[in-house]
């Protein structure tokens, strides 16, 4: 095997979202004289991106102070708010939107989009970015430090052989490595693990977000109108939450949110958004559109008291990779630009770039102090929804400042067993809007994998797939992929899990939701995955 090729940087910063390109753009305004590199597995930048989104616009204004004059593609400013309660058959209208939901003065944006935006004036400064590098693992320098990452091979078979064409992945190194990965991050969750950075932290709670863009036909959107509800089709023992956002061109985002923390073993994410979407206050505004796009995507939520250390010997975390979106005002962009100006602001104060003190500096920090206000507001919902209703309430009049603290554990432990299962009653209706199944929802998010590659989804002892899973939980991997990845199948040799790598949308639900913890998603080659389009 032949030695690397190494490019050195002072700065390598991994994921090319809100976070990192803020990052980027921020250190660059500050030391122009650092070299800063930023990476992304996504064959274009944004092309994984996927978010609703409403954003905040003070920390962008900070950043950029212009950008309204040049604002991105998709950015329609918010001009109405509805909050509701769903039944099967109607619902309820809150007279009053909460505190954190109002969006007088924010955007609806394509976050996808806006990234792509943001990538070329990142450039504009001296940024370095190289869409479809995949960074498959960190580096380590003698003394244990991170000191980089490499990028994984291309051109390498299923089975390992190397086909004609094969690279070898570089090593990229650097003073500093900043993760930006977004949501359930691949090395994100390697050095948490080696480092210990969630000794003193609860465990890390997720949500999974799906959402379609649709074209309408014109008339029936009202640009910046912003519509939120809860309740049907979820359970009340069940986390779900629903928005539709009114963009510009007679388009509209639309998705669910489910949390995963749900603990009937037969509920489908998926399944429970298509059902949203033929809710009679939802179906006429669909009816006769077309779906442009369409994906998915973890969501973090654990919050103030699931946030790891956020820096390590030669690295730090920021963004979602840490774990900073506010769950009550359904967003994070904000928190995450301005997680990404910090850790700037912090490497530029030093003569040598180093990631030591930002974990404190953080803590301190506004973006902090946003997440302890309402740190016990998602908890809450795990002891029902009416109870969260009421806990949220308590929370949003005091500020925050109850002398408690609800802890979160791991999302897969609340699944329950078949046989102790409840079994809710889903009240669920016949659908025939688009699309007919998962399968044909993985074609709108136009991922592509090549499949003579090795399956980035492991499966640590697939025999506990077909007997010890099948009996105690029914195989929930089948339901809770919003892509159709994963299947039982029958054959001559007789039950075996089939994985569809190549349905992966990379939204790491199946690494969050497994109820043995040994499915574990590594990247697929650079440029793999999803194609979304101003999701």
């Amino acid at each position: 095997m032949s030695e690397r090729d190494v490019m050195e940087y002072d700065v390598v910063t991994v994921g090319a979202g809100p976070a990192g390109l803020s990052f980027a753009i921020r250190l660059k305004q500050l030391k122009p004289e650092l070299s800063v590199c930023v990476i992304e597995k996504a064959s274009t930048i944004g092309a994984h991106i996927l978010s609703g989104a409403v954003i905040e616009p003070g920390p962008l204004d900070e950043l950029l102070p212009g950008w309204r004059d040049n604002p991105p593609p998709v950015c329609v400013p918010a001009a109405e708010d509805e909050f509701w309660h769903l039944t099967r058959t109607g619902g309820t209208k809150f007279p009053v939107i909460p505190p954190g939901m109002a969006n007088h003065g924010n955007f609806i944006v394509s976050l996808g989009a806006m990234c792509a935006w943001l990538a070329p004036q990142a450039e504009a400064l001296g940024v370095e970015i190289y869409p479809g590098f995949a960074a498959a693992e960190p580096l380590f320098d003698e003394a244990g430090a991170v000191c980089g990452v490499r990028i994984g091979d291309m051109g390498v078979a299923r089975d390992g052989s190397h086909k004609p064409g094969y690279t070898q992945g570089i090593d990229i190194r650097a003073k500093v490595t900043v993760l930006a990965e977004g949501a359930r991050g691949h090395l994100t969750k390697q050095l948490v693990r080696k480092f210990g950075l969630d000794a003193e932290s609860d465990p890390q709670n997720f949500s999974i977000g799906i959402k379609e863009l649709w074209q309408l036909p014109a008339g029936r959107v009202k640009p910046g109108k912003i519509f939120h509800s809860f309740g049907w089709p979820a359970d009340t023992k069940t986390y779900g939450g629903s928005f539709i956002y009114h963009l510009d061109k007679d388009r509209v985002a639309i998705g669910y949110v489910s949390g995963l923390d749900y603990r009937d073993p037969n509920y489908q994410p998926y399944e429970a958004f298509q059902q949203f979407k033929h809710h009679p206050m939802v179906k006429p505004l669909l009816e006769g559109g077309e779906i442009l796009s369409a994906g998915a995507r973890a969501i973090v939520t654990g919050g103030w008291q699931s946030l790891p250390k956020v820096e390590m010997p030669g690295a730090l975390l920021i963004g979602d990779t840490a774990g900073l979106l506010n769950v009550p005002k359904v967003k994070g962009t904000h928190q995450a630009i301005r997680s990404g100006m910090l850790a700037a602001e912090h490497l530029a104060a030093q003569d040598a770039p180093a990631s030591a003190g930002f974990d404190a500096r953080l803590r301190a920090s506004p973006v902090m102090a946003e997440l302890k206000k309402v740190r016990n507001i998602k908890p809450g919902f795990k002891k029902g929804l009416w109870f969260g209703l009421l806990n949220s309430a308590w929370e949003t009049a005091t500020a925050g400042l109850s002398p408690w603290t609800w802890r979160c554990k791991p999302d897969w432990s609340s699944l329950q067993k078949l046989d102790e299962a409840e079994k809710p009653r889903r009240d669920y209706v016949e659908r025939t809007l688009p699309p007919r199944d998962r399968l044909a929802g993985v074609y709108f998010a136009a991922t592509e994998h090549d499949e003579d590659q090795p399956v980035h989804l492991k499966v640590a002892n697939t025999d506990i797939c077909i007997s010890q899973c099948a009996e105690e939980y029914g195989n929930p991997c089948q339901r809770f992929c919003p892509a159709g990845v994963y299947e039982i199948v029958q054959d001559e040799q007789g039950k075996r899990l089939q994985i569809n790598a190549a349905n992966c949308v990379h939204c790491k639900t199946c690494d969050i939701k497994d109820p043995y913890q040994i499915i574990t998603w590594v990247t697929p080659e650079g440029g793999s995955g999803p194609n979304y389009q101003n999701l």
